[in-house]
């Protein structure tokens, strides 16, 4: 029997549509040869600091930096996932090839592949790459199905993504809040949210510190309808000035500097 592995139960329920695997089991479709599971995104996670050492299980400074000799991966802590992986593991061990049909993608190899390593996989290894979930896109996808070693940095680059967002946040967190938080709050710092929230806060700056100020527009009118320069907005109203003098001879009518205020905004983002 073949094994595919999608991300996704309804994505699982569109291959095995496909490949004839109308059988609905505990964990996976069955039939034509095939059995079809899927995860729900990630199944498994790595390692906290307590799962290393019994000295990370406390935050204190003297314990920072936390890096880890070997990094480890474990299932999340749900009854959901655990039941759904041990089906897949159970699959993985009685099946003679597994093809990984998760999503085509950086993440989607990351996830598969943590799953097919906490279950052992010690058989061959095929990859559907496929960025469709049409009749068409699935069956030319199956017919063109890929050694999974293909991939294998494109594996390596998700975890080495994943471990980077582990060093950062978990260290950078204790630090921050050992160092600078009250009481029982936590500083919560991450490789993405960190700078979304600096940019945030940056833009918020912005509004807050606005100061209106004049500038000037030059304007013209044709046929009733008002078109604004293409040169933008002036400083000052000599340098509009000096732009009206430059066109003046040409055959536009109605022409003025007008003069405004620039004013700010009136709700902080969110």
């Amino acid at each position: 029997m073949k094994l595919c592995i999608a991300e996704k139960p309804s994505v699982a329920k569109d291959i095995a549509k496909v490949l004839g695997a109308t059988t609905m089991k505990n964990g996976y479709w069955e039939g034509n040869g095939y059995w079809v599971s899927w995860t729900f995104g990630h199944l498994c996670t790595l390692k906290e600091p307590a799962d290393y050492t019994d000295k990370w299980k406390w935050w204190d400074l003297e314990t920072l930096p936390m890096l880890p000799s070997k990094f480890g991966i474990k299932l999340i802590q749900n009854s959901g996932v655990e039941k759904q992986f041990n089906a897949i593991a159970d699959l993985v061990a009685k099946c003679d090839e597994v093809i990984n049909c998760g999503d085509a993608g950086q993440e989607g190899e990351l996830i598969q592949r943590w799953v097919l390593a906490k279950a052992k996989l010690n058989k061959p290894l095929k990859r559907l790459w496929i960025s469709s979930l049409t009749e068409e896109a699935i069956k030319e996808g199956f017919q063109k199905l890929e050694e999974g070693s293909k991939y294998d940095n494109l594996y390596a680059a998700g975890a080495a993504r994943a471990i980077g967002d582990w060093m950062l946040g978990m260290n950078a967190t204790r630090l921050f809040t050992l160092r600078f938080a009250d009481k029982k709050q936590v500083l919560s710092l991450g490789r993405v949210q960190t700078p979304t929230l600096a940019l945030i806060v940056e833009r918020q700056i912005q509004i807050d510190n606005f100061v209106s100020e004049t500038y000037y527009e030059l304007k013209t009118t044709y046929r009733d309808v008002v078109f604004s320069s293409t040169k933008g907005k002036f400083n000052s109203k000599e340098e509009g000035e000096g732009i009206l003098k430059e066109i003046e001879t040409r055959r536009i009518r109605n022409r003025s500097l007008c003069s405004k205020r620039r004013e700010g905004a009136t709700a902080a983002i969110i």
